[in-house]
C-alpha cells in the first residue's frame, strides 16, 4: 500500500467469493441430511455460475466505487481529480442547508450518473468555480481527511 494514501475504500472485498462455497456446502449438507441424493454436478455448476458472477459484481464495485485520496488526488470511480484543483470543501448539510440544497443537486464525480447507493456527497468547490460532489460510505472520515489534506500547503 502507498505511503501517501490517506483515505481508502476500495468499493467491495473480493472476501465476499467466499459466500459462495458456504452456500453451496449448506445446499450439499441439506441434501445429505434429508436422505435424499446429493447433486454433486448441479452443485459444481452452481457454484461455477455464482463465482463467476459474485466475481464480476465485485470487480465492478472496485472499478466504479473505490474512493482513494492520497496527497496529490482524489480518486471516485474511474475519475481523478487533482487536490491543486480543489479549492473548498462544502459545509454539510447538518451544517448548512441552504447551501447544501446547493452542492447536492451538483454532478457527482466519477463516471456513475449520481452518488451511488449507501453513499453520501460531499461539496466540493474547484478553483474554477464549479461545485462537484465526491462521495463515500465514510463520508465524515472521507471530509475530514479532505479538510485535513486541503489545509496543509
Amino acid at each position: 500500500m502507498n505511503s501517501d494514501i490517506v483515505f481508502i475504500e476500495p468499493g467491495a472485498q473480493w472476501r465476499a467469493l467466499l459466500f459462495v462455497p458456504i452456500f453451496c456446502l449448506a445446499g450439499i449438507v441439506a441434501e445429505i441430511w434429508m436422505g435424499g441424493p446429493v447433486h454433486w454436478l448441479g452443485w459444481a455448476i452452481a457454484a461455477t455460475l455464482l463465482t463467476s458472477v459474485v466475481a464480476w459484481q465485485v470487480y465492478a464495485a472496485r472499478a466504479h466505487l473505490r474512493v482513494e485520496l492520497t496527497i496529490g488526488h482524489l480518486r471516485q470511480g474511474a475519475e481523478t481529480l487533482a487536490l491543486d484543483d480543489v479549492e473548498d470543501v462544502l459545509p454539510s448539510a447538518d451544517d448548512d442547508p441552504k447551501l447544501a440544497a446547493q452542492w447536492q443537486s451538483a454532478r457527482a464525480l466519477g463516471e456513475l450518473h449520481g452518488v451511488p447507493r449507501r453513499r453520501t456527497g460531499i461539496g466540493l468547490r474547484l478553483r474554477s468555480g464549479t461545485v462537484v460532489q465526491a462521495w463515500a460510505r465514510d463520508h465524515a472520515t472521507l471530509r475530514a481527511a479532505l479538510q485535513q489534506v486541503l489545509a496543509v500547503p
